[in-house]
């Protein structure tokens, strides 16, 4: 029997339905969308639909959409693209952003100059928006800060962080790689500029995503070389993928509502049912709005690496995917004020469309049985 998967912060399944959307333009309609001829325009056709696709799931218009070979690509878009050549010379990020935004910001600041201001979070995980008010300046070219966490599921309150960056003249960035597919995710809504999606968080496949750039922003390319995408990024369109993408943004827009109460409704009762097997489990950023899928907890007196390996028939994390299998302590929750040790011994639970009732069931059951039976804790 495969492993109970519970890591779809990580990434999801591909859907059925993306794959079956995708299939035939790998197998027949293989024609580049840039000829003028039948097979270059019935390629185009599918490009320019999954691009209406798209936007439909942000609320943006498809001339606002320009795909990218994923999340990374989207937020390094959006960062350099905003910050090279600009006046203003101050970029402004949370303390609990990806490495796709803060490496970023990291290298900005080092090769190019970029004055960096981190905001600092709560207990909860959430910006504090003080601080907010007290760095975001005139100086300031871009705020960005990711819509969900995608540790702790903890979501930041971006319409507000907006309204100060465009009170101070600076531009609004969010990476809503995690949120999409899982709660609404509205660009008019939230009030930004710019906003990084990945397909391979919401049942399409890796290897693709979107930048939302808001009509009338002028942003030079990243990737240069022909006009493709409005001349915003060069190369031939994956096709098959683009396909995918939109078929999988088709598919939030028809069951986000259904797919969130049922996460939220099995993510509640498994954190309900193992606080009452194991009392000492603690929930991280529970007091915080939170993404209805996850369930970040850490185990007192155990490492969560440790712990992971005593569960072969849990499929889970420590934290982010680009990061898991490490037993050191979780970035996330250090910069919420959380005790090293419960920092070490931190796991995250994420489920998805396809999470069963029994799934949930059976994993509690597991990870009681693998705390209660070593009352010593599992540290290394």
């Amino acid at each position: 029997m495969n492993p109970i998967y519970l890591d779809y912060n990580a990434t999801t399944p591909v859907a059925p339905e993306v794959v079956d959307a995708m299939l035939p333009f790998l197998r027949d309609f293989w024609g580049n969308p840039s000829s003028a001829h039948a097979y270059g325009r019935q390629a185009r056709r599918a490009v320019d639909a999954a691009r209406e696709q798209v936007a439909g799931l942000v609320g943006a218009t498809p001339a606002e959409i320009v795909f990218t070979s994923g999340g990374t690509e989207a937020n390094n878009m959006a960062l350099r693209g905003v910050l090279r050549g600009n006046p203003r010379r101050k970029l402004v990020i949370s303390a609990v952003e990806h490495p796709a935004v803060g490496d970023v910001a990291d290298f900005l600041a080092r090769e190019h100059g970029v004055e960096v201001s981190v905001l600092p979070v709560d207990a909860r995980g959430v910006v504090e928006l003080q601080a907010a008010r007290e760095q975001i300046d005139d100086r300031t070219a871009l705020v960005s800060v990711m819509h969900a966490n995608n540790e702790v599921g903890t979501l930041q309150p971006i319409a507000e962080l907006a309204a100060l960056a465009h009170a101070r003249g600076a531009l609004m960035h969010t990476d809503a790689a995690q949120s999409a597919g899982k709660v609404p995710v509205r660009a008019d809504a939230l009030d930004v500029d710019l906003l990084s999606l990945a397909g391979h968080k919401f049942y399409g496949p890796k290897g693709v995503g979107a930048l939302y750039i808001r009509r009338g922003l002028d942003m030079p390319p990243l990737m240069i070389g022909a006009g493709h995408e409005g001349g915003r990024r060069a190369g031939t369109e994956n096709v098959p993928y683009l396909v995918a993408l939109g078929e999988a943004a088709r598919l939030v827009v028809e069951q986000l509502a259904t797919d969130e109460t049922r996460m939220r409704t099995l993510r509640d009762r498994f954190e309900e049912e193992l606080r009452r097997r194991v009392p000492q489990v603690v929930v991280n950023g529970a007091e915080a709005q939170r993404l209805p899928n996850t369930a970040h907890l850490s185990f007192p007196g155990f490492s969560g690496a440790a712990l992971l390996e005593r569960l072969p028939g849990l499929a889970a994390s420590t934290g982010s995917a680009c990061k898991a299998g490490t037993d050191e302590p979780s970035g996330i929750l250090a910069a919420m004020g959380a005790d090293p040790q419960l920092a070490r011994g931190a796991v995250r639970f994420s489920l998805g469309r396809y999470t069963i009732p029994d799934d949930v069931d059976r994993a509690i059951g597991l990870i009681a049985g693998a705390v209660l039976h070593s009352p010593g804790g599992i540290v290394r």
